[in-house]
């Protein structure tokens, strides 16, 4: 049984006794980011009563770091290991058991906890005698600091769950470091993280708490926050995905979780589990895919065929459209194919790109994939329609120009009568939005045809103030039909104009300007204002 949780006032006494939580840090060549993660522990005030930092045998200078810290710190206790792991289950499990408090929470060296975290998991356990509770993490994108919400559908709002299964949408945060965990029930359940060079340990460690059936609260509250540095010498696991040997590691975690889900009898989870494989890892590497060898796609198609062979058609079906007609697409073709559209189809929200094919009367992928059915293609808000919107920039001194088209697809389009599209930019740290502009489609053969000017001045008046670089904003499109439909799509990037321009501004002084496509063909734009602003960055590109 799920029930929301009424708010407690925040001017109430808290329940939390102090000195009742743990927190484990692992660490392994982590000097620069390790003094970082563990102050922000500390820093959570006395309802930590211990943080231990465990060493993995780093070579770097991270063991002399803590130390150090550990010297004016009484309650961080520091474990160094001899031999390295080679992954991030062993020092966990270290970690945990050397624990004593009667509540354990983990903590990567390159993150940190933000103020109140721990208070507030800890008030939460208190006061819902829940063993488990989890609450909002994002990533955060440095060194812009944009914040992405993870799983944000998830957190919301409070909420208590008499057991996962009756909420098996939890298994799709498979993140072990937004939970505070009661350590007298990982104990009498055995759990622990896989040891060794296990990649996406966390995975499994997630579902063995899962199917041990606790009680789960889930809080609103921010209490980790995820550092993603994309420009890093040393690629987190989670970004380092340009070998196969990533992917298969992934699918093997996801293949153990299930198994521990099916072991433990609960099959309601091991279909979430196989469902949200397809909506987010599946997506995710497809995105990626065509920026890859030969090679790799080779070996990433034949891995993820024969992985997708063994899945129940109710798992692929339960799956939003995009992800299982690109199941559907790999099961049917024993060699890559189609790896442009399928990137588009990957993106979110997904694309289709023509040419459009079907088969007595039903939408098919293409006339070589017939058995290849694009099922429940709607403009309902279940499955929205993936319409492909081209936006080629052109960029002059006087002002910001899209030449959009909007194809037709299998005549759904046509049906709900497109009428008018509006383009609404939004700044990609904060996702604050920008001056919308809108227009008339007009019927243009195959599709609909506008052209729509930005106001580029009043974007990079919203910067901010940050002088650091240009600032990127991504554009969304919104088409408003006679039925009273209305489609959000993303804007795919075409024509010759992705390219950087520097333009006299009567605001500004200077702007730069640069439309560019993303990694899944999205058009977005970086703009810079001033001529301090752009000359820094100038200067920035010839010292390269």
């Amino acid at each position: 049984m799920t029930v929301k949780e009424a708010p407690e006032p925040r001017s109430g006494p808290t329940l939390t006794p102090t000195a009742q939580v743990s927190i484990v840090v692992i660490a392994f060549n982590d000097a620069a980011h390790v003094g970082a993660a563990v102050r922000s522990a500390l820093a959570q005030g006395d309802v930590v009563g211990e943080v231990i930092a465990v060493n993995d045998a780093s070579t770097d200078g991270t063991g002399a770091a803590l130390d150090d810290l550990a010297r004016t710190a009484p309650r961080l206790r520091v474990i160094h290991r001899t031999d390295n792991s080679g992954g991030c289950g062993t020092p966990r499990n270290d970690g945990l058991r050397a624990a004593t408090g009667r509540f354990v929470m983990f903590l990567d060296s390159d993150d940190v906890l933000p103020e109140g975290a721990v208070r507030a998991l800890l008030d939460a356990a208190l006061r819902q005698d829940a063993p488990v509770v989890a609450g909002a993490c994002v990533r955060r994108e440095l060194p812009a600091g944009r914040d992405v919400p993870w799983q944000p559908a998830l957190y919301r709002e409070a909420a208590v769950h008499g057991s996962p299964e009756a909420a098996p949408e939890l298994v799709r945060d498979t993140l072990c470091v937004n939970r505070l965990y009661d350590r007298a029930f990982l104990d009498a359940h055995d759990i622990r993280f896989p040891e060794g060079r296990f990649t996406y340990e966390d995975f499994v460690f997630t579902a063995r708490v899962l199917a041990a059936a606790p009680r789960i609260a889930t809080i609103p509250d921010r209490v980790y926050i995820w550092h993603v540095r994309r420009s890093a010498a040393k690629q987190s696991i989670s970004l380092d995905r340009k070998d196969v040997a990533n992917w298969q590691a992934r699918i093997e975690a996801h293949r153990t979780s299930v198994r521990i889900f099916r072991d433990a009898g609960r099959k309601e989870l091991a279909h979430s589990a196989d469902t949200k494989f397809l909506d987010h890892d599946l997506r995710m590497y497809v995105r990626e895919l065509h920026t890859r060898g030969a090679d790799y796609r080779a070996e990433w198609w034949r891995l993820t065929r024969d992985y997708l062979a063994g899945f129940d058609e109710a798992d692929v079906a339960a799956a939003r459209a995009p992800a299982r007609w690109i199941a559907r697409v790999v099961l049917a073709s024993p060699a890559p194919r189609d790896l442009a559209r399928l990137t588009q189809l990957a993106a979110r929200p997904g694309r289709l790109l023509p040419p459009y094919a079907s088969e007595d009367g039903r939408p098919v992928w293409s006339r070589e994939l017939p058995g290849v059915e694009l099922d429940a293609l709607t403009t309902g808000p279940a499955d929205q329609l993936p319409v492909t919107i081209d936006a080629a920039p052109v960029i002059t001194a006087a002002h910001g120009l899209l030449r959009l088209r909007v194809h037709e697809l299998y005549g759904r389009l046509a049906a709900a009568g497109p009428v008018s599209i509006d383009i609404e930019p939004r700044r990609r740290r904060d996702e604050r939005p920008g001056p919308v502009s809108t227009t008339a489609l007009t019927p243009a053969g195959a599709g609909w045809t506008a052209e729509v000017r930005l106001d580029l001045a009043a974007l990079a008046g919203q910067g901010g103030g940050r002088a650091a670089g240009p600032e990127p904003w991504d554009l969304m499109a919104r088409v408003s039909c006679a039925d009273g439909t209305t489609l959000r799509a993303s804007l795919r990037a075409v024509g010759p104009g992705l390219r950087r321009r520097v333009l006299p501004s009567r605001r500004h002084g200077l702007l730069l300007v640069q439309p560019y496509a993303t990694t899944g063909g999205a058009l977005a734009l970086r703009l810079a204002s001033g001529p301090r602003s752009v000359w820094r960055i100038a200067a920035r590109r010839l010292r390269r």
